[in-house]
C-alpha cells in the first residue's frame, strides 16, 4: 500500500472518530496522474448528495503526456465508491453533533486507487495549542533520552 497523497492538516484540525475506505472514480488520465503523486487533499472534504458520496476540493493535476483535455477542471467533484450500508451509516452520523467527513489519504491497493476518509469533529483553538505543546514536550524528551 503506497501512499500517494496525505492530508496532514486533517489530524491537526479534526478529532478523528472513525475511519473508512472507499474507491475513487477517475478518468484514465487522472489515474495516471494520481499514481504519479500529482494530487493534493489540502482543503478537500466529502459531501453526501442525492444518496452518493462526493470528494470536493481535491486537486488532481492533468496528466501531461496525455495532453490537457479541453475544459479540464482539476478541482472537479469526484465520486467516492462505498457500500450503501456504509453510506447510510455515514449519513446518520453526520446529521447529528456537527460532525464532518474529511479525506485522510489516497493510496494504491492492489492496483486500485483508494481513499481513506474519516468522520471527524473539528477541534477548538485551545485544543490545537495543547496538541502543539504536547508534541514539543515529547520531542524534547526524545532529544534528552538520545543525548544520554
Amino acid at each position: 500500500m503506497a501512499t500517494l497523497a496525505g492530508n496532514k492538516k486533517a489530524r491537526f484540525d479534526y478529532e478523528i472518530l472513525e475511519t473508512f475506505e472507499g474507491g475513487l472514480k477517475f478518468t484514465g488520465a487522472e489515474v495516471k496522474s494520481v499514481k504519479a503523486g500529482q494530487v493534493q487533499l489540502k482543503g478537500a472534504f466529502l459531501h453526501i448528495q442525492d444518496g452518493e458520496l462526493w470528494l470536493k476540493g481535491a486537486y488532481v493535476a492533468p496528466y501531461k503526456p496525455a495532453g490537457i483535455p479541453e475544459g479540464y477542471d482539476p478541482y472537479r467533484n469526484r465520486k467516492v465508491l462505498v457500500h450503501k450500508r456504509e453510506l447510510s451509516r455515514l449519513a446518520g452520523k453526520c446529521q447529528s453533533d456537527g460532525l464532518t467527513i474529511v479525506p485522510i489519504s489516497i493510496y494504491e491497493k492492489g492496483g486500485l486507487v483508494k481513499l481513506e476518509f474519516a468522520v471527524a469533529r473539528g477541534k477548538k483553538k485551545y485544543e490545537k495549542r495543547d496538541a502543539i505543546k504536547k508534541r514539543d514536550v515529547e520531542r524534547e524528551m526524545r532529544e534528552k533520552m538520545k543525548g544520554n
